[in-house]
C-alpha cells in the first residue's frame, strides 16, 4: 500500500534525469519503467537499461507509507510535464495500479512487480575519490566529440578515464581524431588507473553534473563498473572491457610549422566553406601561405567557395585536407580568443590547441586526401 504526495517541481527534476537512462524500446517489459521506492519520507527513483543505472533521491516533506512498484517511465513523465506548475500530486498504489491525483486531474497507470527490477551488480571496490562537478563536466565536454557511435572497435564507443595522483586524464576517439584534457586534482593513487566509461554513460554523467557547481562528485571504481554518486542522485555504468590505444603514440610532439589564428573567424570561415563542401566526404583544403590561410571548398556540382584570413605564420607553403566537421566540432568547445594549429606535412595529423593552455587540452584530426 505505497502512498506519498510530492509537488510536480520537487519530482520532475529527479524523474527526468532518471526516465533520460530508459530505452523506449526494451526487450524486457520492465526495463520501460521507472522502479519507485517509498521509505517513510525517501522517495527514491530509478531507471535503468542494464548498462546504466540513474538513481535519483528526495526527501518527501511529509512521510509517506514505505511500498515499491515500477510503471512506464515514458508516460509518468509526460503526466509531469504536462501538469501545470507548483500542483500537489498525490500518488497511491491501489490494486497493481498507480493512481495518480493532481487538482481535478486523475491518472490510472499499469505496473510491474519492483521484484522483477534488475539490479546492478557493482563487485568489489577498487578506487574512491572525489572531484568537483565543474571539473568532471569540464573534462567531459571538452573530449566527448571525438567519442566513436558504432565503431566495431567497441572500446572506442566511450571515453579513457585516467586517474592519476595530480592528474584526472579524459581522452577520446574515432581513429580519424583525437580529443585530449586534462585537470590537475589531488587524488591517493599509487599508480595510474584506466577505465573506458561507454558512450551512454559519458552522456548520462555528464547530464549529472553540473557546469558550475565546486560540489563534489564521489567516484568508485570497480573491475566492471564506475559509480559516481553527487547530492541527490546515483548513476552506475558498466565499463567497457577492451584495452584503449596508446593516445600518447597519437599526439604530435615535433611538428614545425606554427599557426595562431583568431578562433571565432577561423569558425565562421569555416561554417560558410561547409556549405559547398561534398555532403558525403565533407573536405574542405587549408593552404598556408605567409601571414594568409585560405580555405577552399568544392563539391560534385562545380560549386567553390574560397575564402582568406590573416592569421601568424611564416613556415613555408602547405597545403593540406581535413573534414571540416571535425574541425568545427573542435572550435566549439574551444573558448579562448586565438588557437594554436601545428603541422608537418600535408600527409601529418595537425594539433590544435586553445592559446595559453599549457597542454591542458589537445585535439588531433587526420588529414584527409581530396
Amino acid at each position: 500500500m505505497m502512498k506519498f504526495t510530492i509537488t510536480r517541481e520537487e519530482l520532475i527534476g529527479p524523474l527526468g534525469l532518471v526516465a533520460g537512462v530508459v530505452e523506449r524500446r526494451q526487450t524486457l517489459p520492465v526495463l520501460s519503467n521507472v522502479l519507485i521506492i517509498v521509505d517513510g519520507d525517501q522517495l527514491s527513483l530509478t531507471g535503468t537499461d542494464l548498462e546504466v543505472e540513474l538513481i535519483g533521491r528526495i526527501t518527501l516533506k511529509e512521510m509517506g507509507q514505505s511500498g515499491e512498484i515500477t510503471v512506464p517511465a515514458r508516460k509518468l513523465v509526460d503526466i509531469c510535464k504536462n501538469l501545470p506548475s507548483q500542483v500537489n500530486l498525490n500518488v497511491q498504489l491501489i490494486e497493481e495500479k498507480l493512481i495518480i491525483k493532481a487538482g481535478r486531474s486523475r491518472f490510472t497507470l499499469s505496473t510491474l512487480p519492483a521484484t522483477d527490477f534488475p539490479s546492478v551488480d557493482e563487485g568489489t571496490q577498487n578506487l574512491e575519490f572525489s572531484v568537483s562537478q565543474q571539473l568532471l563536466h569540464r573534462l567531459i565536454e571538452r573530449t566527448s566529440i571525438a567519442m566513436a557511435q558504432q565503431d566495431v572497435r567497441y572500446y572506442l564507443n566511450g571515453m579513457l578515464f585516467e586517474i592519476n595522483s595530480d592528474k584526472f586524464i579524459t581522452v577520446a576517439t574515432d581513429g580519424h581524431r583525437l580529443a585530449y584534457c586534462h585537470a590537475e586534482a589531488s587524488i591517493d593513487i599509487t599508480g595510474p588507473q584506466q577505465v573506458v566509461v561507454p558512450r551512454k554513460g559519458v552522456i548520462e554523467l555528464n547530464r549529472l553534473v553540473a557546469a558550475d557547481m565546486d560540489e563534489p562528485v564521489n567516484i568508485v571504481l570497480t573491475a566492471n563498473h564506475i559509480r559516481a554518486t553527487t547530492g541527490n542522485c546515483t548513476f552506475t555504468s558498466k565499463l567497457v572491457d577492451g584495452k584503449f590505444p596508446d593516445y600518447q603514440n597519437v599526439i604530435p610532439k615535433n611538428n614545425t610549422k606554427l599557426v595562431t589564428i583568431d578562433r571565432e573567424e577561423f569558425r565562421q570561415t569555416l561554417n560558410r566553406a561547409a556549405i559547398l563542401s561534398n555532403e558525403k566526404y565533407r573536405g574542405v583544403t587549408l593552404i598556408l601561405e605567409e601571414n594568409i590561410l585560405k580555405v577552399l571548398a568544392n563539391n560534385p556540382e562545380q560549386e567553390k567557395a574560397e575564402e582568406s584570413i590573416d592569421i601568424v605564420y611564416d613556415g613555408g607553403a602547405l597545403e593540406v585536407g581535413f573534414n571540416v566537421s571535425y574541425l568545427l566540432d573542435i572550435l566549439s568547445v574551444i573558448s579562448t580568443k586565438n588557437v594554436l594549429l601545428s603541422l608537418e606535412d600535408a600527409s601529418s595529423s595537425i594539433l590544435i590547441e586553445p592559446e595559453n593552455s599549457s597542454g591542458d587540452a589537445r585535439y588531433i584530426v587526420m588529414p584527409m586526401r581530396l
